[in-house]
């Protein structure tokens, strides 16, 4: 049975040992299994501290990266700084006995340009050393990275399964995988049961999501299908709901949150928790 997630980012962001403190209990109380938490800035939250909260309420971990200006490992002007703050989530995946970064791991949520074939073969090159060193960093210690395709609207690089798995097959590492998420899958995909057939066992992660990015199962996404491709591709890692606070006036208007999306979070985690059960468990 796939282990049920949901990502902090329903309540709160950015999260801190004091928001995660109080979060913990409570989705254990839901019946989640994971708590999957984003790093937007380093300083957010400390791993030493968090992996005690998750330890006490038998929560395990996955790590969801921030990718926002500055981040870029397409970019020359800043691969550094940007594979050192990969490095940081991965130490921090580590510490908090987590087994996946996941996200869109090549350049910021938004950035948007036209691209010919070579461009787009030469970005593919620049990304491929970026990421080289850093999945062998994960590597070393016990952690996958899982690359995200976004839509065409967040992204114009890597918008499907397709493409991404080109991208990571440059990189040519058991830790360098993907991750798919049903909302932008459901934008960009024709058939999603066969792009996570297309992908097969480099599937690293999975984000569950309503087509309005709200609760899983309220919606008309093929869910049935999707959890049929991943029983036939031998998925058995977890199931995380991603959604966001409209609370946050910065990551509402960076997700296009621009309503509630359920009476309450807590009700959009309870649903989707529920739902999910049913189709997984």
């Amino acid at each position: 049975m796939n282990p049920i997630g949901v990502n902090s980012w329903v309540w709160v962001s950015p999260p801190s040992d004091a928001a995660i403190a109080e979060l913990a209990p409570k989705i254990k109380a839901m019946g989640f299994d994971v708590l999957e938490l984003p790093i937007e800035n380093p300083s957010d939250w400390d791993p030493t501290r968090v992996a005690e909260i998750l330890r006490e309420n038998d929560l395990d971990a996955s790590i969801c990266a921030a990718m926002g200006p500055g981040r870029d490992l397409t970019d020359p002007a800043t691969v550094a700084a940007t594979q050192a703050y990969i490095r940081f989530c991965i130490d921090a995946a580590a510490a908090l006995g987590g087994n996946v970064v996941a996200g869109p791991l090549y350049t910021p949520v938004g950035k948007t340009w036209r691209m010919d074939a070579a461009e787009r073969a030469a970005t593919l090159d620049r990304l491929a050393e970026g990421l080289k060193p850093l999945a062998d960093y994960a590597g070393e210690r016990g952690v996958r990275l899982g690359v995200e395709p976004l839509n065409r609207f967040e992204t114009s690089f890597l918008n499907t399964a397709e493409q991404t798995m080109e991208a990571i097959a440059r990189v040519d590492s058991p830790a360098c995988g993907i991750m798919l998420d049903t909302f932008h899958m459901n934008i960009e995909e024709k058939h999603q049961a066969a792009a996570i057939r297309l992908v097969g066992d480099r599937l690293v992660h999975f984000h569950a999501c309503g087509c309005d990015r709200g609760a899983p199962g309220q919606d008309d996404i093929a869910w049935p299908e999707i959890a049929a491709a991943l029983t036939e591709i031998g998925y058995e890692d977890a199931i995380v709901i991603e959604s966001f606070t409209p609370a946050n006036q910065s990551i509402a208007r960076a997700a296009a949150i621009w309503r509630p999306l359920a009476p309450s979070q807590d009700d959009l985690a309870r649903v989707g928790l529920a739902f999910l059960r049913g189709l997984f468990g």
